[in-house]
């Protein structure tokens, strides 16, 4: 598997706050079956022009030289698209995941929809292809809407965890997308805890959902970094009932 969006940089933001607790949750994502993650500290297109800080390289490479030997550890940001990006400050180095032309980006909960469409269809008219993090957060996230930002060519990557979460909200929208066949990635977003990319896998592929599971964790992701085309992933329903069975696959973890 792959996660291209943690916060595991450690001591850069909300996420992992040492080189020691970053290690733990790496070690526990290489036994669930990880094999390589981007790092994704936020940041913002405001704060582009002043360039990625020192302080992520100086952390990149300390957490680089005690990462567990099996797990490729690559770089990028999450990034606030606060305003506008421009082709030089999209060219920065660290600004794309893992030096790709796809960029991982978000907008404020309460964005309204025009304002999305608008950036993503900016990003793409530079060339890059937007990754547009956790759409369910956003209360715009519908699946008429996320068809449009699709067409507009951007990717969706859905919270793993947020996906069979049973929250009503952004955890319905979340499986709305997947039924729907609209997510194309998931990743963990990891700020130092428990939240595990595998936990999704193994139960969509309990559920059925096997070629789901290994198009939104593997293969898709696996595209991104080697410049492929993305595969649909085929419409899956997860029904609320059945996350029972997850928080006996959680308690079995601990």
């Amino acid at each position: 598997m792959i996660d291209l969006h943690c916060h595991l940089l450690p001591g850069v933001d909300d996420g992992s706050e040492s080189v020691q607790q970053s290690i733990a949750v790496l070690g526990l994502m290489q036994a669930s079956g990880v094999t390589a993650v981007c790092l994704t500290p936020h940041h913002s297109v405001a704060r582009l022009t002043g360039g990625i800080p020192s302080v992520h390289d100086q952390q990149f490479e300390a957490l680089r030289a005690r990462a567990p030997e099996g797990v490729k550890l690559l770089r990028g940001v999450e990034l606030m698209l606060d305003r506008p990006i421009t082709p030089e400050l999209s060219a920065q180095r660290g600004v794309t995941l893992g030096g790709t032309r796809y960029i991982l980006g978000g907008f404020p909960r309460l964005v309204a929809l025009p304002a999305v469409g608008a950036a993503l269809h900016q990003i793409v008219h530079l060339g890059l292809v937007p990754v547009l993090a956790h759409p369910e957060r956003y209360k715009a996230c519908s699946p008429g809407a996320v068809k449009h930002w699709k067409s507009l060519g951007a990717v969706m990557q859905v919270d793993a965890t947020t996906l069979l979460s049973g929250q009503p909200g952004r955890g319905q929208r979340a499986r709305d997308l997947l039924a729907n066949g609209l997510a194309d990635i998931m990743a963990a977003d990891n700020h130092g805890d428990d939240r595990m990319i595998g936990t999704a896998y193994r139960y969509l592929a309990e559920q059925g959902g096997e070629k789901q599971a290994d198009l939104l964790a593997v293969r898709n992701p696996g595209a991104i970094l080697s410049g492929e085309p993305l595969e649909p992933v085929p419409p899956l329903a997860i029904h609320t009932r059945l996350l029972d069975r997850l928080k006996q696959l959680l308690s079995e973890e601990e």
